[in-house]
């Protein structure tokens, strides 16, 4: 009953080709596919074919023209805005907007050039992404991300516990050490660059772990529940508090 009103969409990946370890983060409130991650109602559509192979590792065209596809018809269900399970989508930005008539923010990404602006010149965005090699520099062009932005992109692949995920898909993983891992990374970063200002984590996996990595590192932190809250604001879908204009 809930769906028949959400006003935001998520396009998400097919069922059964999604990796045990990302299985196992889904549970986390955070995630972009966990319901209890909003405060409101929101729509989850699995897109044939949408996996690990055809978003991340070599996007897929044929996959891009089903979320159009799809995409469409859950706007003329009344779908006022569509957004992704996975940052990678990053690289359909373009594609995806200019096809729909609503709002469409496919990655976390989308925020770097606003964060940009809120620093100082000499501060750098440390990036947190699932996969470094996997993120190309089209992805970041999709989303307006330029080389003069001071971006330096960490990928969670170099961890042990996260990297079962790429390497043995089919194993669980102790989300305790993911939890480690995470914060180790963007510690790591802090003291190997004193100049980061900002962390923005491109992976929808890893909002639940945005508060440790405020708590770790004194630093703001962006991720997909920071932009789909900014959305849903814009749309009217987050209730004003009374007394006030802010949730």
């Amino acid at each position: 009953m809930a769906e028949q009103h959400a006003k935001i969409a998520v396009l998400c990946w097919e069922a059964g080709q999604v990796p045990r370890g990302l299985v196992q983060l889904e549970t986390l409130a955070g995630n972009s596919t966990n319901p209890a991650t909003y405060p409101f109602p929101v729509l989850f559509h699995r897109v044939q074919g949408a996996n690990v192979e055809t978003v991340l590792e070599n996007p897929s065209r044929e996959v891009l023209s089903r979320m159009i596809r799809d995409a469409r018809g859950l706007v003329g269900r009344g779908v006022q805005a569509v957004t992704t399970s996975c940052g990678f989508n990053a690289i359909f930005q373009r594609e995806l907007a200019a096809a729909l008539p609503v709002q469409v923010f496919t990655s976390s990404l989308l925020q770097v050039p606003f964060v940009r602006r809120l620093l100082s010149p000499e501060k750098t965005i440390a990036v947190i992404t699932a996969k470094k090699a996997a993120l190309r520099p089209a992805h970041l062009a999709a989303v307006g991300v330029t080389a003069d932005m001071k971006v330096e992109v960490l990928g969670m692949e170099a961890c042990p516990e996260w990297n079962k995920i790429f390497v043995a898909p089919d194993k669980d993983v102790d989300l305790d050490v993911i939890a480690s891992e995470v914060v180790e990374t963007a510690c790591a970063a802090v003291r190997k660059n004193a100049g980061v200002g900002a962390f923005v984590l491109e992976c929808t996996d890893l909002p639940p772990f945005a508060r440790a990595i405020r708590e770790a590192t004194g630093l703001p932190v962006y991720d997909f529940t920071t932009m789909v809250g900014l959305v849903a604001k814009s749309i009217g879908i987050v209730p004003e508090q009374p007394g006030g204009v802010l949730s």
